[in-house]
C-alpha cells in the first residue's frame, strides 16, 4: 500500500482491534508481527488515539499540557499556545483548567489542539467523533475536507466518511481492499461486495 499527498482515506475493518493495532503500528507505538513499513523523508504525522486517558494523568494547567508537546521555544511561548487551545474553544481562564479533570469532549478537544501543534502532513484519526456535539463534528468533518495533505480515518460516521475520503481500505482476518472510490460507490460496487463476501468467509 502507497499513500500519496492528498490521499484521504477511510480504514475499514469488522474489528475495531485491527484498526487500532494498525495505526498503533504505523504511528510508531507498537510492533508489527511481520512486514514493515517507512513513512516518506519529507512527511510528520500526528495521531489522534481512540483512547486518550493516558495523555491526561496529570494535573497540569491546560497551558501546560500543550506546551510539553511543543518542539522550539517559539512553540512554547504562552500567546502561541493559547492561540492554540483558543481555536478550540480554551480561552481565557479555560486555558488554565487542570487537564484531569476534563469531560470527555474537552479532552478531545485537547487533543485536537495538539494535533495542530504538531503541524503534520498525514494526520490519523480514529474515531475523532466520540464525546463531540454536533456542531464540533461539523467542524472536524469541514476542516479534514479542506485540509491539503493525507488523512487515514476510523470512523462510524457514514457522513463524514462519505464527504471527506477518496480512498478507501478495508482491513479483514484474509486480506486487504484497496479502492479508490467515495464510500456510497464502495457499499453498492459488486465486484467489491463478492469481494469482501470471500475475504470474510
Amino acid at each position: 500500500m502507497n499513500l500519496t499527498k492528498g490521499d484521504k482515506v477511510v480504514l475499514l475493518s469488522r474489528s475495531s482491534r485491527a484498526a487500532t493495532a494498525f495505526y498503533e503500528i504505523v504511528t510508531g507505538n507498537a510492533e508489527p508481527d511481520s512486514g514493515d513499513y517507512k513513512w516518506g523523508v519529507t512527511t510528520t504525522q500526528a495521531y489522534l488515539p481512540i483512547e486518550n486517558s493516558e495523555y491526561f494523568n496529570n494535573n497540569l494547567t491546560l497551558v501546560d499540557w500543550l506546551r510539553q508537546y511543543a518542539k522550539t521555544e517559539e512553540e512554547r511561548e504562552e500567546v502561541n499556545i493559547r492561540g492554540f487551545l483558543g481555536k478550540m474553544l480554551f480561552s481565557g481562564d479555560e486555558a488554565l483548567k487542570e487537564s484531569n479533570v476534563l469531560s470527555g469532549g474537552e479532552k478531545m478537544r485537547c487533543m485536537f489542539s495538539r494535533m495542530m501543534l504538531q503541524k503534520a502532513n498525514v494526520l490519523c484519526f480514529n474515531e475523532p467523533t466520540n464525546h463531540l456535539d454536533l456542531e464540533s463534528i461539523t467542524a472536524l468533518n469541514n476542516s479534514m475536507a479542506q485540509f491539503k495533505g493525507t488523512i487515514l480515518l476510523s470512523s462510524h460516521d457514514h457522513a463524514m466518511i462519505q464527504s471527506v475520503c477518496n480512498r478507501i481500505l478495508e482491513l479483514s482476518p484474509n486480506g486487504i481492499i484497496d479502492r479508490y472510490m467515495d464510500y456510497d460507490e464502495y457499499l453498492l460496487d459488486e465486484k467489491v461486495k463478492a469481494l469482501r463476501q470471500k475475504l470474510y468467509a
